[in-house]
């Protein structure tokens, strides 16, 4: 596991994740995955598309993931 990505949800975090910190961790995520911290130009477009899928896959599930003692979230 990548030690730079953190825990985004509660009680790791007191306040609901911002997408600042979701697109942190998919960045995290790809870098160590794909081995390149800045793709070529020529992966550029791949790299990035992989970041806002993985970005948006974690909003997905923060957003319908149910902790245990945690404040429920609003509707």
């Amino acid at each position: 596991m990548c030690r730079s990505i953190k825990t985004l949800r509660p009680p790791a975090l007191p306040e609901q994740a911002t997408e600042d910190d979701i697109h942190a961790a998919a960045l995290q995520y790809v870098r160590k995955v794909s081995g390149f911290r800045a793709p070529a130009a020529h992966n550029r477009e791949v790299f990035d598309h992989a970041v806002e899928a993985i970005a948006e896959a974690t909003a997905q599930l923060l957003g319908g993931l149910e902790v245990r003692g945690a404040p429920s979230r609003a509707s």
